[in-house]
């Protein structure tokens, strides 16, 4: 049976990489327009019991571990529902404005539209040779991410007017194992019925 204890609190963040909200509006309009319906894996990242962070180059995706040696397998709740926490890479790099990626928390950084009229709970994507599907449970901003990337920040993945975007991220859960490294692709294998856009290409 696995130990499950609570996660340490991790990297606090640098206030001084804090962006004002309009900084960050801005910042967002700027982004280019990310892909819909296949993308790119671009960083894979564990968050350990201890609050460290670590990168991998290539991991093996379980419905037991979700990423190994991640902290989700090991601390309270193991919700099934977030067991891959996943964010826009340019999202995320705006946000952190300097710092890691791996301050945020979150196991995968994608190149892919992650909001909620491209991505509905129930769609599945192929990750590398991994199966994923998005789960229900919605992607919240937190006071630990208040620390980590300022008020302003939280506010901005926060707000009513782009909730549906999904700047904070959503999560995955591994339907089917397999390998998956930095850089492989990202394909929407199918999206539930009666969503806006219900296959591919549509």
């Amino acid at each position: 049976m696995v130990d499950l204890r609570a996660e340490a609190f991790g990297p606090p963040g640098d206030a001084s990489r804090h962006l004002a909200l309009a900084e960050l509006e801005a910042g967002l309009h700027a982004l280019p327009t990310p892909p819909r319906d296949s993308g790119e894996l671009a960083l894979i990242a564990r968050r350990r019991a201890d609050g460290k962070r670590e990168t991998s180059e290539r991991v093996l995706l379980t419905s037991e571990e979700g990423v190994p040696g991640d902290g989700w397998s090991q601390r309270p709740p193991r919700d099934p529902e977030a067991q891959l926490a996943v964010m826009s890479y340019d999202v995320a790099t705006l946000i952190a404005n300097g710092q890691s990626l791996t301050v945020f928390g979150d196991n995968l950084f994608v190149r892919l539209d992650l909001s909620e009229s491209n991505l509905p709970a129930g769609t599945r994507l192929r990750v590398g040779k991994a199966l994923v599907e998005v789960t229900p449970k919605p992607h919240n901003g937190c006071q630990k991410f208040k620390q980590r990337f300022g008020p302003d920040a939280l506010r901005f993945v926060q707000a009513q007017e782009t909730r549906a975007l999904n700047l904070r991220g959503i999560y995955w859960k591994v339907v089917a194992p397999g390998e998956m490294n930095v850089g492989a692709p990202i394909k929407v294998v199918s999206r539930p019925p009666h969503s806006e856009r219900e296959q591919p290409g549509a």
